[in-house]
């Protein structure tokens, strides 16, 4: 097998040393995980520079709305690729052809319920959440162009998750960069060339992450010595079908819970004005690419915990969690120390207002601890949902969000509430992140060593 063939191969996590397959399959995600984060951030730094700190508000605003109304696709993604990782270390081919051909007919499915209840639902979200009028005609046409384009979103998510349930991360890389690369050069046609403000940006995205969805499909159809593409495997069945729903809408809850907090947290952000906003937006791009280790080993260690347990190598699940998890830490350690480096030139990217760069930093210095705090939660979290347990996680997500962060958020903003700051301090926001981050490591840790994710392979 030659070397550039080698490299686009699926990878076997079921033999050779936990720690070098793990990494190995996670560096080119890594790197995939941050063309990904590409999308978001060049459109924030082409509209806050060419068309203004208000428009780089709208856009932000608009990414809670945006991440409660996909949730479907997160479910289907994380169902799809547990089940099909599986399969594969299972050798089982006719199961694994039908759970890839399902996931699917899901996402189709799934794709146009989405389109049209949220391009519908899009503007009375942003009123109620008290967006203000400044940028409210603004985020409700950034999403709603990302909604009526939101197949392509969805087929990336679902094709790139089978992918790496197989144990490609080479290919779904490859077609990230390509699509990242057209989604910068969109954004500024769009927006420099043909003036469409941030309309143009959520159009660039939507034409680039099309793009990605249909290289990821051509991919799996050549993939014909692991699987069948064959028609007859895309009726929905009972089994296959209802267990991808199973494993994944755990998954979908936890993400939906999650918006909806960050959607209730965002009514408070909105609470201290545009500046706030648009300063949110920054720390959250900057986030993006702080949480993307964390991300990135939480998923290998799924898929690596699929194969295993599909293979019955518990012991060789034990110790790969392990040394997964040492890895994450050191890599989320090593990128929060470069960001609070050099975290203020990072953040002059997307403004030319020193001021709203100066408080960016300040609310990005408060969550730095809680980075890897993180790195533990998604990596014994990948463990517990590649064996099949995504109930675990989702309901320390619900403490996580709905028992410390929220409340936590408006307990320290009305506790702090005085003369100077009548709205409460904004520092608020984060302290209560950082503390629900950590508290969450710590239940993470302890659920994972009772060890009832044994229990739940498909």
């Amino acid at each position: 097998m030659s070397i550039l063939k080698k490299l686009f191969a699926p990878v076997d996590m079921t033999v050779g040393k936990p720690w070098e397959d793990i990494l190995i399959f996670t560096v080119p995600m890594l790197i995939g995980n941050i063309a990904q984060q590409l999308y978001n951030t060049v459109d924030s730094v082409v509209v806050g520079n060419y068309v203004g700190d208000n428009a780089l508000a709208a856009v932000g605003s608009a990414g809670p709305i945006l991440n409660l109304l996909i949730v479907l696709f997160i479910g289907i993604s994380v169902g799809a690729s547990i089940m099909v990782s599986q399969y594969f270390g299972a050798r089982k081919r006719e199961d694994l052809s039908i759970a890839i051909a399902n996931s699917i007919v899901l996402t189709a499915i799934s794709s146009i319920i989405v389109m049209i209840m949220a391009t519908v639902a899009a503007r009375p979200l942003l009123v109620l959440l008290k967006t203000p009028d400044s940028i409210l005609d603004w985020c409700t046409s950034y999403l709603r162009i990302l909604f009526l384009g939101v197949s392509g979103l969805a087929f990336y998510n679902i094709l790139s998750g089978i992918l790496r349930g197989l144990g490609d991360s080479i290919s779904a890389l490859v077609y990230l960069i390509v699509s990242s690369l057209l989604n910068i050069a969109l954004d500024l046609l769009f927006v420099i060339k043909f003036e469409m403000g941030v309309s143009g940006v959520a159009l660039a995205t939507v034409i680039a992450q099309a793009i990605s969805a249909v290289l990821c499909l051509l991919k799996l159809m050549r993939m014909k010595d692991l699987f069948d593409f064959k028609t007859q495997y895309f009726r929905l069945t009972n089994r296959h079908g209802m267990n991808i729903i199973r494993l994944g809408v755990p998954s979908g809850v936890t993400q939906a819970i999650m918006s909806m907090a960050m959607l209730v947290v965002q009514s408070l952000t909105n609470s201290f004005g545009e500046q706030f906003i648009a300063s949110n937006v920054i720390v959250m791009r900057v986030d993006g690419f702080a949480m993307l280790p964390n991300f990135s080993f939480g998923t290998a260690m799924t898929t690596y915990a699929g194969q295993n347990v599909g293979a019955r190598a518990y012991d060789r699940v034990a110790k790969g969690a392990k040394q997964g998890t040492l890895m994450a830490v050191g890599f989320s350690a090593a990128i929060t120390g470069l960001i609070l480096l050099f975290g203020r030139h990072l953040m002059a990217i997307f403004t030319n207002t020193e001021e709203l760069v100066t408080l960016s930093m300040n609310m990005m210095r408060i969550l730095a601890v809680g980075y890897i705090a993180m790195a533990i939660i998604q990596s014994l979290s990948g463990v517990m949902r590649g064996a099949g347990d995504t109930v675990t996680p989702m309901w320390i997500s619900i403490v996580m969000t709905i028992f410390l962060r929220v409340p936590i958020a408006y307990g320290l903003v009305y506790l702090t509430k005085s003369t100077e700051f009548p709205g409460g301090r904004k520092e608020s926001i984060y302290i209560s992140l950082l503390i629900s981050w950590v508290l969450g490591a710590v239940i993470t840790s302890i659920l994972y060593k009772r060890g009832k994710w044994r229990e739940k392979a498909i």
